[in-house]
């Protein structure tokens, strides 16, 4: 019986895995397959933090293949060589792997699959990583979708995701298997290791997964609804890293949650519970928004803004980079960045707020930023989640809104211990003035034993006449 190649992608896990179900339902050998091929993924190929991430993912899920007979044959690119070369070597005639739906993925993987096709090679792709894929909606005008509720709206009318299936006990293997790289010949890692601070957040692989869902689930969901917006609270979920690699499926995530908000006596679902699955329903309308304008990644989704008078200024990118804005919010959630490769998603609303309204810089520049150094760099979310802040996706927040640094660390942040914690030289500052330290007097600055300008920088702007700058500059592409 002719065996299956499971084409790994960004579905790095063996539960609810619907192109390694079908290989082990046709009954003969299972050999998995990752083909490292940044150069194919176009102008967004992985960053250095999911290079990191990648490096480990991809050994956990070779200790599990293994662990049910089956291995990860690792090769490099081009991928329309590496398939064949592999189905060659294993006697193999059929090919089965899950989709994605970045632009340039897209447009390639429907060329690798004519291409098998046409060698007689069975092809197959699967939903693995979303509740309903892109082409499913449409709105009443038949045109792609462009605000988010009555996008959500229809979703829900739809949803009856299929329950996760479980993973193969067995996986039949090969009596010699092809040759293979090793991870490290791929050489993801960081040649000089500054990883160590991602190392003590992260657990890459399945079973980081399904341990970063169980722990949100006992301890994180009950407080979500009124929680999520504080970053000084352990109550978000931190499970987007292993959505993005697909360690764990959204079906999984579905139904642990969706389960765990059920009462015994009724149907009626939670607070918490709603507020949470509508953030992965934003996670769909990402994807749903780049599939349908795919220029989007690099040029902005309302016409006028591409008139929009950004600034380039060198030293006001890297002090916001590096979190020395002399701004306490928007540095903590830099250093956190920086350090852990994550940020606490209202933090990533204050930064990059700050980023094109108080310094007019292009927000293409902190959607690189963030596309190099977050663990969960995905680039339908990074997408979005620039063009809504700068006021040029779909459903965006209006530009006109610019988010007071201060007020935003105040009410979300009130005691100062998310600031104090990833901003250590402000430690001793009082409550009072821990998000505007400019503001203290001589004798408290003192006895916080803080040197002013030395320890920690003023303000790189000012608040309110960076404010009056942004709404000029938006003023201008309203004529």
């Amino acid at each position: 019986m002719n065996g299956s190649v499971v084409w790994f992608r960004r579905d790095l896990r063996v539960t609810d895995n619907p192109a390694l179900l079908a290989a082990a339902a046709r009954g003969g050998p299972v050999v998995g397959l990752f083909v490292w091929a940044p150069e194919e993924e176009g102008d967004w190929p992985p960053g250095s933090a999911s290079r990191w991430w990648l490096h480990h993912s991809l050994q956990r899920l070779d200790a599990s293949l293994r662990e049910r007979g089956s291995r990860l044959i690792l090769r490099r690119g081009p991928t329309l060589d590496a398939i064949p070369n592999v189905l060659r070597s294993c006697h193999c005639d059929a090919v089965f792997w899950n989709r994605l739906y970045d632009p340039d993925i897209v447009q390639r993987d429907i060329g690798i699959k004519q291409r098998l096709r046409e060698c007689e090679v069975r092809a197959e792709s699967f939903n693995g990583s979303l509740l309903l894929e892109p082409w499913e909606l449409r709105s009443v005008s038949v045109a792609p979708y462009q605000i988010f509720t009555p996008f959500w709206k229809a979703c829900l009318a739809r949803l009856a995701p299929d329950r996760p299936r479980p993973a193969p006990e067995r996986l039949p293997g090969m009596s010699r298997w092809p040759d293979s790289l090793a991870v490290s010949d791929l050489k993801l890692e960081p040649e000089i290791d500054w990883a160590a601070g991602l190392r003590a957040a992260w657990t890459p692989g399945e079973e980081g997964g399904a341990f970063a869902l169980r722990r949100f689930l006992e301890e994180g969901l009950a407080h979500y609804a009124d929680e999520r917006n504080r970053p000084d609270k352990p109550s978000t979920s931190r499970l987007s890293p292993h959505l993005h690699f697909g360690e764990i499926s959204t079906r999984q995530v579905w139904h642990a949650v969706h389960h765990q908000g059920h009462s015994n006596c009724d149907e009626k679902i939670d607070d918490n519970v709603r507020v949470f699955l509508s953030e992965l329903g934003w996670r769909e309308f990402a994807h749903h928004l780049l599939y349908h304008f795919p220029h989007s990644s690099h040029a902005p989704l309302r016409e006028e803004f591409r008139r929009f008078p950004w600034q380039t200024n060198v030293a006001h990118l890297k002090a916001w980079q590096r979190g020395r804005t002399g701004y306490p919010i928007v540095d903590a959630g830099m250093r956190e960045l920086w350090q852990t490769g994550w940020m606490h998603n209202r933090v990533r609303m204050i930064v990059a707020s700050f980023l094109v309204k108080h310094l007019l810089i292009p927000w293409t520049e902190g959607a690189k930023w963030f596309w190099d150094t977050l663990v969960d760099a995905d680039l339908a979310n990074n997408t979005l989640g620039w063009q809504w802040t700068a006021g040029c996706a779909a459903d965006a927040a209006p530009y006109f809104r610019v988010f007071n640094p201060i007020l935003q660390g105040q009410n979300f942040d009130p005691d100062g211990h998310y600031v104090r914690r990833w901003v250590p030289e402000l430690r001793a500052v009082p409550t009072q003035c821990i998000h505007c330290p400019w503001k203290m007097p001589n004798d408290v600055e003192s006895k916080a034993r803080l040197s002013f300008g030395k320890d920690y920088p003023p303000p790189i702007v000012e608040h309110d006449q960076s404010r009056i700058r942004a709404l000029e500059a938006w003023n201008t592409i309203k004529k």
